[in-house]
This record gives C-alpha cells, structure tokens and sequence, in this order.
C-alpha cells in the first residue's frame, strides 16, 4: 500500500491541526494504521495507532488527551486529530500501515512496513 501523508503546517501553541494520510490499494482495511513523528536530531517516536476495524486505539502518554486517531475505511483515510498543540510538538510526522493481517497493534516502526513522505508541523510558542 502507498500513503499520502497531507495536513502539516503552522499553528501558533493552543491551536488545532488534523492531518490526513491517503492509503491506495484495496487492502488498506486489513492493516492497523499508525503515526509517528520525528523531531530535528531526535529518533522517531510513536505517536498513535489504531486497529484494522478502528474500534481500539493507543496513543503515546506525551500527545493522550490532546490528539485523536481515527480512520474511515471506505474513504482509505487515517486521521490524527491534534488539539492544544505545544512548542515540543514541532516534528515532521508519519503516517504508517502494518502488513495486512498483522497480529498486533504495535508502537515500535517495525509493527509496520508502510510509510507515508511525511508532514511538517511547526507549533510556534
């Protein structure tokens, strides 16, 4: 599967941004979706991941309570939902799909083998 990662920009610390990740191909259903982000001279970290169906979702406890992730199966869409955005937020963030069937929502990025370009987002304080 190949994915489109959309969404990132600039928003002033509080502010909201949700951003999108395109899925092709007629499996995306049958993979659990994940995002991580990366920040200059930092590992990529785990961000959110979500289920085949949607129904279970997990986030990092730096972005809980402030960021949504979710996905519209018919639309081969993942979203992540980020909301009072901070200033250590600011990192380039990927979109990611696991092999079709795997048998877990995992948090590391060897959970999944699909990854999206990425997309900036700068929270300003």
């Amino acid at each position: 599967v190949q994915l489109q990662a959309s969404g990132g920009g600039l928003v002033q610390a509080g502010g909201s941004l949700r951003l999108s990740c395109a899925a092709s191909g007629s499996t995306f259903s049958s993979r659990n979706m994940g995002w991580f982000r990366q920040a200059p001279g930092k590992e990529r970290e785990f961000v959110a991941a979500i289920s085949r169906s949607g129904v279970a979702t997990y986030y990092a406890d730096s972005v809980k309570g402030r960021f949504t992730i979710s996905r519209d199966n018919a639309e081969k869409t993942g979203y992540l939902q980020m909301g009072s955005l901070k200033p250590e937020d600011t990192a380039v963030y990927y979109c990611a799909a696991s092999a079709p069937l795997y048998y877990k929502v995992g948090f590391s990025p060897s959970d999944f083998n699909s990854w999206g370009q990425g997309t900036l987002v700068t929270v300003s304080s």
